[in-house]
């Protein structure tokens, strides 16, 4: 199979970004290349890469982000992969706004299943497309800052970023 790989720099660190040639699959930093690598492979076996500037505009959708652009990545078809039950959780982040931020319980009860707070979590750990699909906006009981694939000072900058007071 082959997919496209598109590099750009940001604020934190090098991007790399992920299409089947029509929708994004994945989106990870260049620190974590090993980690989008592993999911990638979990997903399609066999791939290869073949490198391309700014596939489907997402590119420039993601530098919008970074440049305060609030609704850039709302548009962005995705390929996300996953089991049923992750795509309901990687869905339902789209849904949390802007400069906000919820419980890993609320997020749970959000996709009807209020008790699988744990499994929630470990999807979210799984989140294939960062940034597009927020899983920064999503914290620990009582706002607390907790576990984040690109590492917790990207997601301190993130939630910064999009105006979110942390305590």
């Amino acid at each position: 199979m082959k997919l496209f790989i598109d590099k750009i720099n940001s604020e934190i660190g090098q991007i790399l970004i992920v299409t089947d040639g029509e929708k994004l699959c994945a989106l990870d930093f260049a620190d974590y290349e090993s980690r989008m690598l592993n999911l990638l492979q979990k997903r399609y076996e066999s791939f290869n890469f073949e490198y391309i500037k700014n596939p489907q505009g997402i590119s420039n959708k993601i530098q919008a982000y970074f440049a305060g652009d609030r609704t850039s990545l709302n548009n962005i078809s995705l390929n996300t992969g996953g089991t049923v039950f992750q795509q309901q959780v990687w869905l339902a982040l789209r849904t949390i706004p802007w400069g906000t931020t919820i419980a890993y319980a609320e997020l749970a009860a959000r996709i009807g299943k209020p008790t699988a707070y744990r499994a929630v979590g470990m999807a979210n750990s799984l989140n294939p497309i960062a940034l597009v699909l927020p899983c920064h906006r999503v914290v620990g009981a009582n706002a607390a800052l907790t576990g984040y694939a690109g590492g917790l000072e990207r997601k301190r900058w993130l939630l910064n970023h999009e105006g979110v007071k942390l305590i």
